[in-house]
């Protein structure tokens, strides 16, 4: 995974690929990671048993620095999540059970070790400082440097009081505990650099303000943009849900189709953050126009489907991905399985290719469905020998014998 870009500072490269939104002071930061390795963080809540492509953005950026001789912890907040961050959310999070969240720790903490050398790094739960806290003296030693002014300022609270939500008192505690982590963090392992996404800027500074108010030392923070695709959707979320990074979640094909069919004015971006490909190459692919676009976005889908699933199911994937576009099937495609001859009907309704069966009508008499290469426009049709099915361009399943 090394590259010729490593020669550049890593903190060049992070901004030429599109990791950085913000940081604090530019030059203290680019100077400290210039003096010698740096030991830095970003949590991850274990709201879910796995992790998605959204996760994977800092991750990524976690890799980068890794790479340039820097030290990572990834902070599991068995803590925090009992509390629930309230950062974007326009209403409380449901609060998790303990076992809920324990269940949760376990699953993820595999899925980290696919992109991080895990050896050279730490992962830890952040649950070890903060449940042992005692509350009062936590209030009287940490709590003494917030202004309840400037956290209903912030712009996450803003949003809440002007929608007549406001805040919950847990909520309210959230950010003097994601501060308190990077104190703690620094205590035990000279950790003096948070990363994040953007939306948590606010608490990284809050964590910036204490290390250096209780440690007597400057820290630094970078928040990593938050991605909106081309069409304005949250990046990782499709129509069918997150984009999961494990495999027993989301098959490689259906993991690679995601990456083959983003807009086409999202591809270049996403090859510098998703790819460890040089820059360069990126650059010879952004040359490309009209239908040649596509060839830019199937060595987006390998390579991202190399780095989350092996270079084995990424070539797997590719070629299914190619055989169904020919009209072509491949086992590694996704599978309807049926009593043949079916009813195209039952075939577009039980894949969940159309919602209903009021729906695939629909969609078969406006011309969006095939089998294998020819348009299917009678309603009353059936497959009647193993064939792929295509509802529009980027959608379709292999049916089989069953």
């Amino acid at each position: 995974m090394q590259t010729p870009e490593l020669n550049r500072h890593i903190l060049d490269i992070l901004t030429e690929r599109g990791f950085v939104q913000q940081t604090t002071d530019l030059e203290a930061l680019k100077a400290a990671l210039s003096a010698g390795p740096v030991t830095f963080y970003i949590g991850f809540d274990p709201t879910a048993d796995c992790l998605h492509v959204g996760h994977l953005l800092p991750i990524l950026c976690m890799r980068w620095l890794q790479l340039a001789g820097h030290t990572p912890i990834v902070v599991q907040g068995g803590g925090t999540a009992m509390v629930g961050d309230p950062s974007g959310k326009d209403k409380t999070r449901e609060i998790l059970t303990a076992d809920q969240i324990e269940q949760n720790i376990a699953a993820q903490k595999t899925l980290f070790g696919k992109f991080l050398d895990l050896d050279n790094a730490v992962v830890v739960n952040n649950a070890q400082w903060l449940l042992p806290l005692n509350y009062v003296r936590f209030l009287r030693d940490i709590g003494r440097h917030f202004s309840v002014n400037r956290m209903l300022a912030s712009s996450g609270a803003q949003q809440r009081l002007e929608r007549g939500q406001g805040y919950s008192f847990i909520e309210f505690n959230y950010h003097l505990l994601q501060s308190y982590d990077f104190l703690e963090l620094h205590r035990r392992y000279n950790c003096t650099l948070q990363c994040g996404g953007d939306d948590q800027w606010f608490n990284i500074l809050g964590g910036v303000d204490l290390v250096r108010r209780e440690a007597g030392v400057s820290a630094h923070a970078l928040t990593i943009p938050l991605l909106l695709t081309a069409d304005g959707k949250k990046m990782g979320k499709t129509e069918k849900g997150a984009v999961w990074i494990d495999g027993d979640r989301l098959k490689p094909y259906d993991y690679y189709q995601y990456w083959v069919n983003v807009h086409d004015d999202d591809v270049i971006r996403l090859l510098k953050l998703y790819t460890f490909l040089p820059l360069d190459r990126i650059a010879e692919l952004a040359s490309l126009t009209g239908a040649d676009i596509r060839t830019a976005k199937h060595v987006l889908a390998y390579e991202a489907t190399a780095l989350a699933h092996g270079t084995e199911a990424a070539a797997a994937a590719q070629k299914a991905a190619k055989q169904a576009f020919s009209g072509g099937a491949s086992q590694d495609m996704p599978t309807f399985a049926a009593a043949l001859p079916v009813s195209l009907l039952d075939v577009l309704t039980g894949s969940k290719l159309a919602a209903s069966k009021g729906a695939a009508r629909r969609l078969i008499k406006g011309g969006g469905v095939r089998i294998g290469t020819t348009k299917i426009t009678d309603v009353s049709a059936t497959v009647d020998a193993e064939s792929v099915v295509w509802a529009g361009k980027k959608r379709c399943v292999r049916v089989v014998a069953g």
